[in-house]
């Protein structure tokens, strides 16, 4: 009788790993496919503009994506303290899968604003929600084989908008064959997305909210989903700050340097065929398989804290190597560099895992939701900081590694000051 209680358990638990994985697939696919198709969309909106002024409407349709993020991130991080982790994942892939399909459609750089904000917003629940939920139905030793499986699978999405987004015409072709209706390839591979998403929604049979927030759902003397809570204390205030910026050198690498490979990072080595598309499939490939191998190495060594670390010192390095002594290379070599590159930032497992660890069951929504989208949302900050570097005629490897410098090392910094939480029991509230 246990024995088959244990199999009907490991059961739902895969069931919930398999739903939180192809949806942190189709959130990537849709996180990264405005970098892959930005240049064709803007080209087609914003006919008989400058090249210059395409490029600086990409960067700001972009922001405004992390800004719906840093939105959503705050909104389905209390619902999920509050209404439960499922209503979260599901709620956010329905409306993320919405956007989707209207970003095909939009005809000015309004709308086009508009649907990034409300896409970014929908793209904001899924991973925290899924983190959350993972890590609160595995066993304490073995949850980091759950949110490896997520993330690593999940990076995965990136590749898939890559090609998507290089096949479009093949796709614009066949639905124009079936329909008479044409479509750019860049509307094609928005329209996918949406129905991915929409595919997803149907295989939630089978998923089961957490234990853990069932137990506390009923009892109204605990307090949910209250942001004030993450504040309250200040060993809460230090260890939530901490958390954000040990994850922000990720979007520094894919944010910054991946994502502006074309305008600027290529250019920069003597480039001036480098595909953002290409660059960012490498670098998520990259990141795929560092989140397998950081997931791996963090069982093994029996700690989160060691293994940022060593991330964190690898993809140090590389970037000094990447920025100055790069110059010459091919564009093979120049997306090998972005695989190795996104290898260096895939500790983005254990780092929202890390996020989930820290805080109790009461606001670990509020906390696994928010922190990684202010982490996001730090691409803001860092492409600001960026173009002031520039603007004050320093050069984009120096601007690049003065960035790089300060949030590498605050970012060692911080994980000195967080405790370890391998194995760490998550059935506490917070009062």
């Amino acid at each position: 009788m246990k024995e088959a209680i244990n199999l009907e358990s490991n059961r739902k638990v895969i069931i919930v790993v398999v739903v939180a994985a192809l949806g942190y697939f189709v959130d990537i696919y849709d996180l990264v496919l405005f970098g892959v198709v930005k240049a064709e969309s803007l080209k087609q909106i914003m006919i008989g503009t400058s090249p210059e002024l395409q490029a600086a409407t990409g960067k700001f349709l972009f922001n405004m994506q992390m800004i719906g993020m840093l939105i959503g991130g705050v909104i389905w991080g209390v619902l999920g303290d509050k209404k439960g982790r499922l209503t979260v994942l599901f709620g956010s892939i329905l409306l993320y899968s919405l956007a989707n399909i209207a970003n095909a459609f939009v005809y000015d750089i309004t709308s086009y604003t508009v649907i990034r904000i409300v896409a970014g917003i929908g793209l904001a629940g899924e991973l925290g929600a899924g983190i959350t939920l993972v890590s609160e139905m595995m066993s304490k030793e073995k949850r980091g084989y759950g949110t490896m499986i997520i993330v690593t699978f999940g990076a995965l999405g990136a590749v898939f908008a890559s090609l998507v987004g290089s096949k479009g015409d093949y796709f614009s072709q066949i639905i124009f064959n079936l329909t008479n209706f044409q479509l750019a390839s860049w509307q094609v591979a928005y329209i996918i997305g949406g129905l991915m998403g929409f595919i997803l929604l149907f295989l939630r049979i089978g998923t089961i909210e957490s234990s853990y927030f069932n137990s506390i759902k009923s009892n109204k003397e605990v307090v949910k989903g209250s942001f004030k809570l993450l504040f309250t204390t200040k060993t809460n205030r230090k260890k939530y700050l901490y958390c954000i910026i040990i994850g922000i050198p990720i979007w520094y690498i894919i944010g910054l340097i991946i994502m502006n490979s074309k305008d600027d990072f290529g250019p920069w080595l003597g480039l001036n065929n480098i595909e953002n598309g290409k660059a960012v499939m490498y670098a998520y490939l990259g990141l795929s398989f560092g989140d397998l191998i950081s997931g791996f190495l963090s069982q093994l060594l029996k700690s989160r804290k060691k293994v940022v670390f060593l991330y964190l010192s690898f993809t140090g390095i590389l970037t000094l190597v990447f920025l100055f002594f790069g110059k010459g290379m091919t564009a093979a070599n120049y997306y090998f560099f972005c695989f190795l590159l996104g290898t260096g930032t895939g500790y983005w497992a254990i780092f929202v895992t890390i996020a989930a660890e820290q805080f109790g069951t009461n606001i670990r929504s509020t906390a696994a939701n928010t922190i990684p989208n202010f982490v996001r949302g730090s691409v803001n900050l860092i492409m600001l900081l960026f173009s002031m570097l520039l603007a004050s005629q320093l050069s984009v490897g120096i601007s690049a590694l003065i960035i790089g410098t300060v949030f590498i090392s605050l970012a060692f910094y911080s994980l000195r000051q967080l405790n370890e939480t391998f194995a760490k029991d998550l059935n506490f509230i917070e009062e």
